[in-house]
Order: C-alpha cells, then structure tokens, then sequence
C-alpha cells in the first residue's frame, strides 16, 4: 500500500495485506480511492494513445504492454477482485489473485492462491473465470490452462493495437 509521497502500486498478490473488510475504515477508503485514481488515469493513457479507430479503451496502451503485470494486476484490483498477500515471513495469508511474468515476455500469469487449507483450489475456476472476464472487456486475452498439480491458471496477454 502507499503511504504519503509514496507511488501507487498495484497489488499483485505477492506483497502485504492491503486493508479490506474489518481493516481501518480511512485505510480502506484511501486504498479504494488510489485505486479509482489510477485506474482513471490508465482509461485516461488508453484514449489519448489508442487512436487507431474503435473504443480505445478497448485496447491496452503502449504503458500496458511493457508493463503487463502492473497493468494486469491494476485491472483486477480495480474491478474489485481481492489480490492474495503474503506476511513477513513470505507465507500466503489471504486467498486471492496473484500476477506475475508468465512464460513469454508481455504475458501475465494469473493464479488464485490462497493460505494453506483456506479452500483456494476448490474456488479457483470461477475465481479465475471472474478475473478473465474482467481482463477481456479491457482488452486482454485470458486463456485457461492447467498447470501442475492440476492447478489452473490464466495466461493473458494484451490483445494486438490496432493499425
């Protein structure tokens, strides 16, 4: 999270905690509001460089596409998609997304994980079915695999600009 003078991060999943249910209500509603912030600013970036015809907001900026993770992690933090956390000691403590490089330069990997016993696996197809459909409309491509363990996870990349 951001405190004053500091840069707004995106949660990826793999930092602390941010406030939510039962946190200090001021810390929750300043969360909320840096992420509206940001993410107005990210629609703001998308109309004034994708100019190639269409909705831009339907294309993901140049800014997204050499930041994928970010901007991923942007995108379901502001449609509302809890981010996973980690304590101090690096364990998971909250079940959520979590964005990260995938394979190939410019894709995302997005994963539901969650504590240990805290039932994440069980909840992962709809949670991830939720976070491509929050992808899509803003122009990404989300793709369903299994990986390991028979785990799911996204594969997303931005769909290509148009021109």
């Amino acid at each position: 999270m951001s405190g004053a003078g500091a840069a707004f991060e995106a949660a990826t999943g793999d930092g602390p905690p941010l406030p939510g249910p039962g946190a200090d209500p001021a810390a929750a509603e300043r969360r909320a509001n840096e992420v509206r912030v940001a993410y107005e600013g990210l629609l703001q970036i998308r109309r004034l460089t994708n100019i190639g015809g269409g909705d831009p907001r339907a294309v993901p900026a140049p800014w997204e596409r050499n930041q994928p993770v970010r901007a991923v992690a942007l995108a379901l933090e502001a449609a509302g998609i809890p981010p996973s956390a980690l304590d101090a000691e690096g364990q998971r403590v909250r079940t959520g997304y979590r964005a990260g490089p995938g394979e190939r330069p410019g894709q995302v990997r997005v994963e539901w994980l969650g504590p240990p016993g805290s039932g994440a696996a069980q909840e992962e197809d709809t949670a991830l079915a939720g976070c491509a459909r929050a992808l899509e409309r803003l122009g990404w491509e989300a793709l369903l695999y299994r990986g390991p363990r028979r785990r799911r996870h996204l594969e997303v990349e931005p769909i290509p600009a148009p021109g």
